[in-house]
């Protein structure tokens, strides 16, 4: 019997440790097909190496292209492969040591299109450099867990995020979104999303910590919800923070999601507020994931 060959475009969604998991995403995207997506992307070690193995085979084929011209370099040794390589670095990033140099109509043309090569690989990888750099990022982290505890006598969804860096983030938007498996009443499976009011979802200037709340009331997709039926419907809690950054005046964006297991009930976190025996304030990170029972 002939087995069956799997779609390439095939996409599996699997259960892991309590967490809904995708395999095979971007299945039918051909990364080399988008390079410049792919080139700001990829980790800043395999960019490097990209970039350094580029330069040696730009500089390597020309090299093997002065060699097929002959003698065509001055002071390099004729068909070795060395001289003929430097001197393409030489040309390449237009060092021009004079040692050697072209001495031939043929070694002039080749220098010509290798600094014309040159010029716009320099362009392309300062360009590369600078649109990897100039990337904004957020220095924002989440707690570990959220919580469903009382809070003014509602049950509320809560969990804490916390900026980083020593600046602003001005005019902070929270928008939260539950995820859940349903099925419809024509017998169709649909992974429904719902937005989840929060009782403040607009910061400022969001500088040290924010709790963030969803009262679990009538209106809300978790109201009369077990922890039962969340891990059930493969349940996923996921948060969106965006604001702009007050040193580069950029838009930022940070992401985390919190799976059904990642949701404790009846308790609370640890409070990170304390005092000095003078009366002054401060925050004590130390519990930021903390929680306790209430």
């Amino acid at each position: 019997m002939k087995k069956k060959r799997r779609s390439p475009l095939k996409v599996s969604l699997i259960r892991r440790d309590g967490r809904l998991m995708i395999e095979g995403l971007g299945a039918w995207y051909n990364y080399l097909s988008d390079p410049y997506h792919l080139l700001l992307t990829i980790p800043w070690s395999g960019f490097l190496a990209l970039i350094c193995l580029g330069y040696i085979l730009a500089n390597a084929l020309f090299a093997l292209a002065y060699i097929l011209g002959g003698d065509g370099i001055e002071n390099a040794r004729p068909g070795n492969f060395l001289d003929a390589f430097f001197f393409s670095v030489q040309t390449m990033a237009s060092i021009g040591y004079g040692a050697m140099y072209p001495s031939s109509t043929y070694a002039h043309i080749l220098v010509t299109l290798e600094s014309l090569v040159g010029l716009f690989g320099v362009t392309m990888a300062t360009g590369l450099m600078f649109a990897r750099f100039s990337r904004p990022t957020a220095k924002v982290i989440f707690s570990r867990v959220a919580i469903v505890t009382t809070f003014q006598g509602v049950p509320t969804l809560m969990f804490r995020t916390a900026n980083k860096r020593r600046n602003l983030i001005l005019e902070a938007s929270l928008r939260v979104s539950l995820a859940r498996d349903e099925i419809t009443t024509e017998g169709d499976f649909l992974r429904r999303i719902y937005d989840l009011k929060l009782i403040r979802s607009q910061n400022p200037s969001f500088s040290l910590t924010w709790t963030a709340m969803h009262p679990i009331d009538s209106s809300s997709p978790l109201y009369g919800v077990s922890k039962e039926a969340l891990a059930e419907d493969e349940t996923t809690i996921i948060i969106t923070l965006t604001g702009l950054d007050e040193t580069v005046g950029q838009n930022i964006y940070a992401h985390h999601t919190f799976a059904a297991q990642d949701i404790l009930w009846d308790m609370r976190f640890v409070d990170i507020l304390a005092w000095t025996p003078n009366g002054d304030r401060y925050v004590d990170y130390s519990h930021f994931h903390e929680v306790k029972p209430l």
